[in-house]
């Protein structure tokens, strides 16, 4: 497009991620007067704004949405193209926004990234762990360039890959009643006292599903962490639904049981996520066959 700059585009995508003109300008390298005038000159260029101003904040406007990943492309198509003319073909290099859910990113983040950071230690991977909500989220509005995710996410936007899958499991002190019983029923956890992942959780979504199946129980606490629920149940404070991979070594230990539930289904997926708009570079289509070999 004739009058439009890469650095203008740079800005946009930048303010557009990152939320402000500042942090943009942080990331550029750039004086704040001297993105916004980019950023100015670029909604000129174009014949309107990308942003609706209120209260000296930014908020992208449809027409923005609409051009952010058509932007994004473009500045990824040009290093495609600078790396080329190098002749630095084999050498991939550049920025990976990664997103994972809890699960992933405090217990798999080594099978989700380690092949690729090895392979590729030019490439500047930043990765940000969150529920799977979130990360859905950030995935949708070009934060994120792809996520991994416990569970659906049902959005006509969005392509899900199959990675692997996954089980929970019912948790509980070694001390409780429950514990110590060598067969299970649902009548059992009648009245049994439960601490919860948070609201947006796929987690959450999944044991309150395994809930419905059980008589009525009491809900104890509400935490934002997976640990932190496996601390609480070691500490005897309720029992727990929990991915299998964040309670092995806790159970080896002695610390934490494992209530055998076969009348309860407990096992998901976990799926890499991205838009179906957002331009598949050689950085990203590299890191989704890195993931999916692992």
């Amino acid at each position: 497009m004739i009058g439009v700059s890469p650095r203008q585009l740079e800005v946009f995508v930048a303010i557009a991620t990152g939320g402000t003109v500042r942090a943009a300008a942080e990331q550029l390298h750039l004086t704040q007067p001297a993105a916004s005038m980019a950023l100015a000159e670029l909604e000129r260029v174009l014949g309107s704004p990308l942003f609706d101003r209120t209260q000296r904040r930014l908020h992208i406007n449809a027409r923005g949405r609409h051009l952010l990943p058509l932007a994004q492309e473009l500045l990824e198509r040009m290093r495609e193209l600078g790396r080329h003319a190098g002749h630095d073909d084999a050498l991939l290099s550049g920025e990976l926004r990664v997103g994972a859910s809890n699960t992933v990113g405090n217990y798999l983040v080594g099978d989700l990234l380690g092949a690729f950071i090895t392979a590729n230690p030019q490439v500047a991977l930043k990765l940000h762990v969150d529920n799977s909500a979130a990360i859905v989220s950030g995935v949708l509005d070009y934060s994120l360039d792809i996520g991994c995710i416990e569970g659906p996410a049902a959005h006509p936007e969005l392509e899900l890959l199959r990675w692997r899958d996954d089980k929970l499991c019912v948790c509980a002190p070694p001390a409780h009643p429950l514990a110590k019983r060598r067969r299970l029923r649902p009548e059992d956890f009648a009245g049994a006292r439960w601490i919860l992942r948070e609201g947006g959780s796929a987690t959450r979504g999944q044991t309150e599903r395994a809930l419905a199946a059980l008589p009525a129980g009491e809900t104890v606490l509400e935490l934002d962490q997976s640990e932190a629920i496996k601390q609480a149940v070691i500490a005897g404070l309720g029992l727990a639904l929990l991915p299998e991979v964040a309670v092995a070594h806790a159970q080896a230990a002695g610390r934490l049981a494992v209530l055998r539930t076969p009348f309860l289904s407990l096992k998901r997926q976990l799926s890499l996520v991205l838009h179906r708009r957002k331009y598949r570079s050689a950085l990203l289509r590299e890191f989704l066959a890195s993931v999916r070999k692992a």
